[in-house]
Order: C-alpha cells, then sequence, then structure tokens
C-alpha cells in the first residue's frame, strides 16, 4: 500500500488511466456540486456545506492499510471543487448521499481514478452496463500492472481454501476457481467449488434472480468445469457462501 500512496502523491491520477476508461460514463443525473473540506475514510469525504458523500460503484479491500486508502482519495479530491452525478440523491439511512464524483473540469470519475491506482475494488452494484464495464476496466489495469492493494498476493481468494474466506466473513470478497457443479435445490441454485456441501465454498442464485444473471448470456449449467471469479459479502451456511443478486458478481474466466 506504500507503493499506492507514492503513486497518488507523484504521478497525475488522469495519466494512470487507459483511454477507455477516461470516457465520459457514469454521467448520471447532476445531483448537487461542492467544495471537499474533509476525508472521512477511502470512500467518504465531507463538503463545506456539511453533506457526507459515499462514493458510489467501489469498494474497500477490508484488510488493507486505512491510512492509505484515505490518502489516496485525499490526494484526488481534498480541498478541490466537486460535481456529484448518480440517479438518486436519497441519503442512506446515515444520512449519506451516494455519488459518482467528478472533479470540477474533468469527464474521469473519482471512482475509476482510484480504481486504476488499486485503491478500490468495483462493486457489482452498478446497474448501468457502460459505468459498470468502466470501472472493472480500470480495476484490471490495476490488476495487471499489480498496482495498490493489487501489488499483493491475497485479494482474490482460492476458492478451495475455505478457512481463509471464511476468516472474511461479512466482507466485500473476490474468490476464483473452478465450478465443479452446479445444482439446484428448491428455488436456489448452487454453484459448488467443492464436494463437500457443509464446508466447500458455493455461490447461491435465487429463482428470482436467473433472469438476470442469464440476460447478459451467462448460462448457469454452461458453468460447470469452467473457471470464474465471485465478488460479493462472505457468509457462512456453514461454509462460505456468497449470495449472487446481481449479475455483474460473476465473471467467467476461462473456458470448458
Amino acid at each position: 500500500m506504500r507503493r499506492l500512496v507514492a503513486a497518488a502523491l507523484s504521478v497525475s491520477l488522469l495519466a494512470a488511466v487507459t483511454p477507455a476508461a477516461r470516457a465520459a460514463v457514469c454521467s448520471f443525473e447532476p445531483q448537487g456540486e461542492g467544495h471537499v473540506a474533509e476525508i472521512i475514510d477511502g470512500r467518504s469525504f465531507r463538503l463545506d456545506d456539511g453533506r457526507e458523500i459515499r462514493l458510489a460503484g467501489i469498494e474497500l479491500v477490508a484488510t488493507d492499510d486505512k491510512a492509505a486508502r484515505t490518502a489516496a482519495l485525499a490526494a484526488a479530491i481534498k480541498d478541490k471543487d466537486v460535481s456529484l452525478r448518480g440517479p438518486d440523491d436519497t441519503p442512506d439511512r446515515y444520512g449519506r448521499q451516494t455519488a459518482f464524483v467528478f472533479v470540477t473540469g474533468s469527464d474521469l470519475s473519482v471512482q475509476a481514478q482510484l480504481l486504476a491506482l488499486g485503491a478500490a475494488l468495483a462493486s457489482p452494484d452498478v446497474a448501468d452496463k457502460d459505468c459498470a464495464g468502466a470501472l472493472m476496466a480500470a480495476e484490471a489495469e490495476a490488476r495487471n500492472a499489480k498496482k495498490g492493494t493489487w501489488a499483493g498476493p491475497n485479494v482474490i481468494k482460492n476458492a478451495e481454501s475455505t478457512d481463509d474466506i471464511l476468516a472474511g466473513i461479512g466482507r466485500f470478497t473476490l474468490v476464483e476457481g473452478r465450478v465443479l457443479s452446479v445444482r439446484q435445490a428448491g428455488a436456489m441454485t448452487y454453484l459448488n467449488f467443492g464436494r463437500n456441501w457443509t464446508r466447500d465454498f458455493a455461490a447461491t442464485i435465487s429463482r428470482r434472480m436467473m433472469p438476470a444473471v442469464e440476460s447478459t448470456g451467462i448460462t448457469l449449467k454452461s458453468l460447470e468445469n469452467r473457471r470464474i471469479r465471485i465478488r460479493g459479502w462472505v457468509e457462512a451456511h456453514p461454509g462460505p457462501r456468497i449470495e449472487v443478486v446481481r449479475a455483474g458478481q460473476i465473471e467467467v474466466l476461462s473456458g470448458n
């Protein structure tokens, strides 16, 4: 993470992002403007009018150095004028406004900047395909260059390392492995990465989510023997599970 801080402070954030990710995507409806007065953490800040803003479209790696994450966001927006964009400006239950953020004069979202530096992970919650694609591309750039959090080996968990996955219960996690089988039980479909359902990792998809997943061209049964990456929040039932509630949580990495 020291590399992340050095990069954030010594080079232009725009230079760290590929041309494809610079396109004016994630430009939803304007939700206000303001001057950044305080950085709260790696994805939250306060404007000088008192509004607390939480960055949409990204998640943080729970094991990362919190000071480094905060420094990366500060380097991007501290004491700068910003504009807010998003489909809805309704505050969350904590009173925070969730938005995509743009420094005045830039058409590149702060989220894309942080992802390209390896200071965050792409969230699967973004419904707009162009925006989601740009965020995933920025994340992939940092991963391929081993920037920021990707400089270490433990961001993506091996599906076979169940204890390692279970250590992150309640946290946003990336898990990668080969699907051993696809099974349906009642209203739930299981992507099984092992043979022991009480112990091994599995991703679960409810019947109501099937149309959304298959609308992306993924046929669940076709995932057998394919290597995929699942992103989401880890639960224990009793083995480690990630529930797929967004199509963007599944990345197909290889064929049969």
